[in-house]
């Protein structure tokens, strides 16, 4: 199922459905470069197509600047560069995903949008520990799951964007 032409073809689809229905979240399913990621749909408002943004100076390199959505002024954070995954190229499939997490507004730059994926807590699987004598990236990583020929990497996205390199949001107290 390829919806990156008409991310708004998105709230159209129905959702995939992947085994048991018991505790089962859907994730929004969307690609960096050559691996595919997902986000709990709950934290997501809204999809749009890629358009100018206003720069602000001094950002670090992944924060593209801002955009008036509706008289909010939203932050835009290309993942492709924050992930080091090359240059980023902006055409007719790049969607801005403008998520709504914890009453913040903040747009997420992504190659394309494929679908909406229900798994139960059984499909997921706990991402691996891949830290080297130095950060990990373990802490924004729920877990993964396999689907088919797919492998989904399951992100969560609050804490990435409270994340201290990123800066957008406040880290919960625990």
């Amino acid at each position: 199922m390829n919806l990156t032409s008409s991310p708004a073809r998105i709230a159209e689809t129905p959702a995939l459905s992947l085994g048991p229905a018991e505790k089962s979240l859907e994730y929004l399913a969307f690609t960096l470069g050559q691996e595919e990621y997902g986000i709990d749909i709950q934290q997501v408002r809204e999809l749009r197509g890629y358009d100018t943004v206003t720069r602000i100076a001094n950002a670090p390199d992944f924060i593209k600047g801002v955009i008036n959505l509706r008289g909010s002024i939203v932050p835009i954070v290309d993942m492709r560069i924050r992930f080091k995954l090359g240059t980023p190229t902006y055409d007719q499939f790049t969607v801005v995903v403008i998520l709504n997490l914890a009453g913040r507004l903040i747009g997420m730059v992504v190659d394309s949008v494929s679908d909406v994926v229900t798994l139960s807590a059984d499909q997921i699987k706990p991402a691996p520990d891949m830290s080297m004598g130095g950060a990990t990236n373990k802490d924004y990583l729920i877990g993964m799951a396999a689907l088919d020929q797919r492998m989904l990497i399951l992100v969560d996205i609050e804490e990435l964007m409270s994340d201290s390199e990123i800066g957008l949001m406040e880290k919960p107290v625990a």
